[in-house]
């Protein structure tokens, strides 16, 4: 059974930082990509950032020099480190993570993060 649970969301002002986690039940090396999905208000669920297992790391433009991803491989945790946040910053963030051996992808439940200005 893969689970993938969220912590770490909240309220923030414009400028200040959140660090987001992400507890998968399998190894982190079990996951061919891996990273976080955000949906704002009214809009479609979009990638903010991911790694892959060939070990590539991607990020959006928006986010770009001000979030970073990391790992903690002994705790099997991803994490998503948010600093000068913006109120565009908002929406729900989902860990995302595709199984090798399925191929399935796997989402969290969502922590809410929201920035005022």
């Amino acid at each position: 059974q893969v689970q993938l649970v969220e912590s770490g969301g909240g309220l923030v002002q414009a400028g200040g930082s959140l660090r987001l986690s992400c507890a998968a039940s399998k190894s982190i090396s079990s996951f061919t990509a891996m990273g976080w999905y955000r949906q704002a208000p009214g809009k479609e669920r979009e990638l903010v950032a991911e790694f892959t297992s060939g070990g590539s790391t991607n990020y959006v433009d928006p986010v770009k020099g001000r979030f970073t991803i990391s790992t903690d491989n002994a705790k099997n945790t991803a994490y998503l480190q948010m600093n000068s946040l913006k109120p565009e910053d908002t929406g729900v963030y989902y860990c995302h993570g595709r199984y090798w051996w399925s191929g399935y992808d796997y989402w969290g439940q969502g922590t809410q993060v929201t920035v005022s200005s």
